[in-house]
C-alpha cells in the first residue's frame, strides 16, 4: 500500500526523508491497530520525489509544497476519527522534520481507494476479505 511523498527542495532535510516516510507509516499502521503486523508492515511501501521549487506551485505561483498520497484499499482510513488522527500526525511529522518552517496549510494528503480485488500481494490479486484474511496472520 503505497505511499508517495512528494516535497519541494529543501522543506525538510535530505537526509530526514528517510525518517519522514518512517515515522508516516508507522502512523498509519498505528491507527489501523496493524503496528507490528508481519503481513501488513512489508507491504507499506514508499516512495519519496523532491522537486525544485520551480517545478513545485500553488495558484500559479512557484512555492514549496508537501504532498502525501497513499492508495490503499477501500477498507483503509475508512472512518473520519482515522482520517483526522493519522494526517494529523502525517503533518505535525513534516512540520517538525522542517524545524517548524513549513506551514500546515502547505502540506496536502489525500488517500485514493482501489478496487475490491485488484489489490497484489505476494503476486496474487486479492479481494479485500481475502487481504483481511492475509493481515488475520499477522
Amino acid at each position: 500500500m503505497p505511499l508517495t511523498l512528494t516535497l519541494t527542495e529543501g522543506v525538510i532535510p535530505a537526509d530526514s526523508e528517510k525518517e519522514a516516510v518512517s515515522r508516516i507509516t508507522n502512523s498509519m499502521l498505528r491507527h489501523h491497530g496493524l503496528l507490528g503486523n508481519t503481513v501488513m508492515t512489508p507491504n507499506i511501501t514508499a516512495h519519496v520525489s523532491v522537486l525544485p521549487k520551480s517545478s513545485t506551485f500553488s495558484g500559479g505561483e512557484e512555492f514549496s509544497g508537501v504532498w502525501m498520497e497513499w492508495k490503499v484499499p477501500s477498507f483503509a482510513f475508512a472512518s473520519r476519527e482515522l482520517q483526522l488522527a493519522h494526517f494529523a500526525d502525517a503533518t505535525e511529522i513534516i512540520r517538525e522534520l522542517s524545524d517548524g518552517k513549513q506551514p500546515i496549510e502547505n502540506i496536502y494528503s489525500n488517500v485514493i481507494h482501489t478496487v475490491d480485488g485488484s489489490w497484489n500481494f505476494n503476486g496474487i490479486a486479492m479481494t479485500n476479505g481475502e487481504i483481511g484474511n492475509q493481515i488475520s496472520k499477522g
